[in-house]
């Protein structure tokens, strides 16, 4: 991105409005919702009574891609996230792929939020309420990112309050047995990577901090404070939370629940917490789903303006300085999904292609000189290896779809660049 001679920005250039405090509550906005409504009982499923351990695996993990994320977006604070990244350090096609699997895996979760959404506000017609809210918030997006950072404020804030409310409730009940927590014979190696991998999901959206690098006000300062900050307040939530819905429910009634929140506030004695547990999940899908929408219109964006997609994409409104050609795209497809997909399978699907998306970003991170800002060589190397291991450790149906869908990527890149050969 280029300056005018008196320094003025060029029209296709995004405004930095962004400060600490919205970098922060628009990455809370896209993990709150996702990790404790969506990717809590699956997980349970998976590692039985090794879920906590599970947690702390996934956060290992996303610690170093926050930590790996973070110093690349200091360096290069433009749109697009790892794409940019793997293209300026790994070369053209690890960007590209990056991209690829962001914009498609983040897709997926996009939908899933909104499934999310509509199976709390009215289960009996889920797709519709989903396509209705993703119209909605595609709106929000449309008019500012300034907007919707204050709206996603709001959402966090109401999230956070049921949710505290519900680890109280559970922590001082009658019914809470800290036994529960122990570790049982049900808790596998396998079953806990499994974990891992699903509960990845909902610790991804520090990277919507990433994406919206063209937008924040002094990137090399305000994006390594914001990631690291957002990220350990969301685990802190997410430990509380687990070990609260654990200790009343055990890990049997965790896995088999369908709305486990609201399940754990019945078991502490607190029926009249779950009409506000239904209240705030559906209140913080909301929030994740607009920062998810914003984050995947961005890398749209970058990979517009490189013309990996159609470059009428790349238009940036002269209003509201959003991308809003790429928005509308966005929503439209999230529509689509939304109105057709199992929120069950997206979650899954998306978290094997941000694995990918991450592994190329601790790959980008361990190219970096010490004066550019390389973080601790063990950071991408674990960061990196453990994307692997989680991704590869989903359930089989994810791990096909996913690697079929980077194929697919790939072999689009492929023809794209044969294409370009022959016509130079």
């Amino acid at each position: 991105m280029s300056e005018t001679s008196n320094g003025a920005r060029t029209p296709d250039e995004l405004d930095r409005r962004l400060g600490v405090p919205d970098a922060v509550v628009i990455g809370l906005g896209s993990m709150i919702g996702a990790g404790i409504f969506a990717a809590l009982a699956p997980a349970a499923q998976a590692a039985g009574s090794g879920l906590l351990l599970g947690l702390a695996l996934a956060a290992v993990v996303a610690y170093c891609n926050a930590t790996s994320s973070a110093r690349l977006a200091a360096r290069y604070p433009a749109s697009g996230g790892t794409y940019v990244y793997g293209r300026e350090r790994l070369g053209d096609f690890w960007g590209y792929l990056a991209g690829w699997a962001f914009v498609v895996g983040k897709t997926a979760s996009c939908a899933a939020m909104a499934l999310t959404v509509g199976a709390y506000v009215w289960p009996g017609q889920a797709h519709a309420v989903a396509v209705a809210a993703v119209v909605a918030l595609t709106a929000v997006n449309y008019a500012g990112v300034q907007k919707s950072a204050w709206l996603t404020r709001v959402i966090v804030a109401v999230a956070l309050a049921v949710l505290a409310a519900v680890v109280v409730a559970a922590l001082t009940s009658g019914a809470a047995d800290a036994d529960r927590l122990a570790l049982g014979d049900d808790a596998t190696f396998g079953g806990v990577l499994q974990a891992a991998g699903l509960l990845f999901f909902a610790f991804a959206g520090y990277a919507r901090i990433a994406t919206l690098g063209e937008e924040v006000r002094d990137p090399r300062r305000t994006i390594p404070r914001a990631v690291p900050l957002a990220l350990g307040i969301t685990l802190c939530v997410y430990a509380l939370v687990a070990v609260a819905a654990l200790t009343v429910l055990g890990p049997a009634g965790l896995a088999g629940a369908a709305a486990p929140l609201s399940d754990a506030a019945r078991a502490a004695g607190a029926d009249w917490l779950a009409p506000l547990v239904r209240v705030g999940a559906a209140v913080a899908a909301l929030g994740s789903l607009l920062a998810l929408i914003l984050g995947v219109s961005r890398t749209t964006l970058a990979m517009a303006r490189d013309r990996h997609l159609p470059h009428v994409l790349a238009t940036v409104h002269p209003r509201f300085k959003v991308p809003h050609h790429a928005e509308l795209a966005v929503g439209a497809v999230v529509a689509v999904v939304a109105a057709t997909a199992d929120v069950r399978g997206a979650i899954g699907f998306s978290s094997f292609g941000v694995l990918a998306y991450y592994a190329v970003a601790n790959a980008s991170a361990w190219t970096l000189a010490p004066d550019e800002g390389r973080p601790h060589p063990a950071i991408p190397v674990v960061g990196l290896a453990g994307c692997l291991v989680l991704a590869f450790a989903l359930p089989l149906s994810s791990v096909i779809s996913g690697a079929a869908v980077l194929a697919v990527g790939a072999v689009a890149y492929a023809v794209r660049a044969a294409v370009r050969q022959r016509t130079t």
